[in-house]
């Protein structure tokens, strides 16, 4: 028998070895295994070798971050390097509303929990807040100057999408005593723990800090980690006397948290009242009539718990930076810890930009279901910044950047070998909607890789001979309507220079002084690497180009740069004040570059079903077969 050969580990092989080393012993040397009840025998070491190998090997993958598959596991070995998954996020929204009562109270307090239930698509869904929430009231007059009540405005209420839950413990002072929350689907971010000593009947609930590292923790610190366990749950971590104050037998835990649909809670923007109030005196109080909530923002920004990828991404790359911001990843890795809404993020040294901003990281988030992050957020992200970075680094958060791709595909099909065109053009779409949610794309850093594309579209189906698509970029103009401005565009990519122009193009706008729609165009200067942006309309009759603006701009072909000079922008064809500038790239291949977030648009992408005569026999020879130009048009109007 082959000891030495360690690779045959499937059943039938082990199997074999097993009879090869028989047959090497002269009791057995011409036996008949297969005809005997001593192939049972064999079958049954086979099995067990078998089964002990899968084993074996399932334990081994199971013992390391970047093979591990069970969650349980991947989590306990990210623990080992002070790494904790990211939580469920609820999504959440901004309300406004007013309560008038007939209590007479100076303040009124808006206790945690249910506060509005939310609806969307036929479903509703609960709102929370995660601890009370007091304002000032203003005492109401009647007809003859008498107090008859009291009324309190609460703005700005950030709510949250779930179920508001408390969970109690005694500690009692064993060691195997552990404080586990008992519900899956927690946004820990919404986790507050009180603790309330024993010995002390009097004692307010004292509400402890959580932490994600021990630097700067005393004896003394009231502070608490957590981790997550099995099933998704998660567990309280409190200090051990060295490393934050130690619990007392006796004393009260109480842990309060939101559990939360996740994203299924983001999108609604219609609210009903369903809280609960107190007076001054912590009196419970109803309204006289039930308050109007006002949408300040919908409900959004909700995702799901980290998956094993990102775990595995993350988990190394932020116990390499010790928790310091220096590096990019090191920036990567915390972003995504202080702001667990992020898809992904750009860091960019001020030395790496024109001109250089020595001493400031620019930083660019891309969040998850949507386009920008709000101010407030920003400010509270670069307050935590603070607690990572570097003495004398400055942080600034710049707004997205899109760098739309598009295709102009033209699709060649065999006639005979398909029912319907357009359920083929739907297989299309669909298979470059999915290419489109690849980790090539959407990201920063994102490449485009073209002949991937032509491949996707080629191995959609059979009755596919071939295709002919055209690549362009797009970027959108957000304009400052009704003030002159001046703008910036950076495509990150060269662009394809056709010497008599119209590589530049645009949605229609109205400018200040000209009521007609007009449109950007360019003029190539004579070294085709750079020239000059115009602002055009195009005539009813004709269709030729008339020149508005000479010289409003400039392009540089080989930076992918449009700088248009100061316009007075009064109106866009496009919702939300926006154009959309349209250039083609050099390269089909696409990047996206430092601060470019790169998506493949298929919504925005044209797709042309194209009859293929040859294959399909109806023309033979080739007479009268459409052929499609590899080559961007002429025309003056984006589309």
């Amino acid at each position: 028998m082959p000891f030495t050969k360690f690779t045959d580990l499937d059943f039938d092989q082990i199997k074999t070895s097993i009879k090869s080393y028989l047959r090497s012993n002269s009791d057995f040397s011409d036996f008949d295994f297969e005809g005997s009840n001593f192939s049972v025998l064999i079958d049954t070491l086979a099995y067990n070798t078998y089964i002990t190998a899968v084993n074996s090997n399932m334990v081994v993958n199971e013992s390391f971050l970047d093979s591990a598959t069970v969650r349980e596991n991947v989590v306990s070995l990210a623990r080992n390097i002070g790494y904790v998954p990211r939580s469920i996020t609820a999504a959440r929204a901004s309300v406004k509303f007013t309560v008038n009562t007939t209590s007479i109270t100076p303040t009124m307090t808006l206790k945690a929990g249910l506060v509005c239930v939310g609806s969307q698509n036929d479903q509703t869904y609960v709102f929370s807040i995660p601890e009370d929430i007091t304002t000032s009231a203003s005492i109401t007059k009647d007809a003859d100057g008498n107090n008859n009540g009291s009324i309190a405005t609460f703005d700005s209420i950030n709510v949250f999408q779930g179920t508001y839950l408390t969970k109690d413990f005694t500690v009692d002072g064993s060691l195997d005593q552990r404080f586990i929350l008992d519900n899956s689907f927690i946004d820990t971010s919404t986790l507050n723990a009180y603790v309330k000593k024993a010995n002390d009947v009097n004692a307010k609930k004292k509400l402890y800090t959580k932490i994600d590292n021990i630097v700067g923790i005393t004896t003394s610190s009231e502070t608490y980690l957590i981790q997550e366990v099995q099933d998704e749950k998660y567990e309280l971590l409190f200090g051990d006397g060295i490393f934050g104050k130690k619990l007392d037998n006796g004393d009260n835990i109480t842990a309060t948290y939101i559990v939360t649909d996740g994203i299924e809670g983001n999108g609604p923007s219609s609210f009903v009242f369903a809280g609960s109030l107190e007076n001054s005196e912590n009196i419970t109080i109803s309204p006289s009539s039930t308050p109007m909530v006002t949408t300040i923002s919908k409900a959004q920004n909700g995702g799901d718990i980290e998956s094993l990828n990102s775990i595995k991404y993350f988990a190394p790359r932020l116990y390499s930076s010790q928790y310091r911001a220096v590096t990019a990843r090191d920036y990567e890795a915390i972003i995504q810890q202080i702001y667990p809404n992020t898809e992904s993020v750009s860091v960019v040294g001020g030395e790496e930009i024109d001109p250089p901003q020595f001493g400031t990281v620019f930083l660019t988030i891309k969040p998850k279901n949507g386009d920008f992050i709000s101010d407030f957020d920003k400010t509270q992200i670069l307050s935590d910044l603070k607690n990572y970075s570097l003495t004398g680094i400055n942080q600034k958060i710049i707004d997205l950047k899109i760098l739309y791709i598009e295709l102009e595909s033209f699709i060649y099909y065999n006639n005979s070998e398909v029912k319907e065109i357009s359920g083929l053009k739907t297989l299309v779409t669909n298979n470059l909607t999915r290419y489109s949610k690849s980790v090539d794309i959407n990201k920063f850093g994102g490449r485009f890789k073209y002949s991937k594309v032509l491949s996707v579209i080629d191995n959609i189906d059979r009755a596919i001979t071939s295709n002919i698509t055209r690549v362009r970029i797009r970027r959108n103009l957000r304009a400052l309507v009704n003030q002159f401005a001046q703008y910036e565009l950076c495509f990150g990519n060269k662009f394809n220079v056709k010497p008599e122009g119209l590589n530049i193009k645009s949605t229609g706008f109205k400018i200040s002084g000209v009521s007609d729609t007009v449109y950007l165009t360019d003029t190539p200067n004579e070294d085709k690497l750079t020239g000059v942006l115009s602002i055009v309309k195009k005539e009813l009759i004709g269709g030729e180009k008339v020149i508005i603006v000479k010289d409003a701009g400039t392009v540089d072909y080989v930076k992918g740069e449009i700088n248009l000079t100061t316009i007075n922008i009064i109106s866009t064809e496009k919702d939300d004040n926006v154009i959309e500038i349209q250039a083609f790239p050099e390269s089909n291949d696409i990047i996206g570059l430092q601060d470019l977030y790169l998506q493949f648009s298929v919504e925005n992408s044209s797709i042309n079903m194209v009859k293929d005569t040859i294959s399909s026999g109806e023309q033979i020879s080739g007479v009268g077969y459409k052929v499609t130009s590899s080559y961007t048009n002429g025309e003056l109007i984006r589309g």
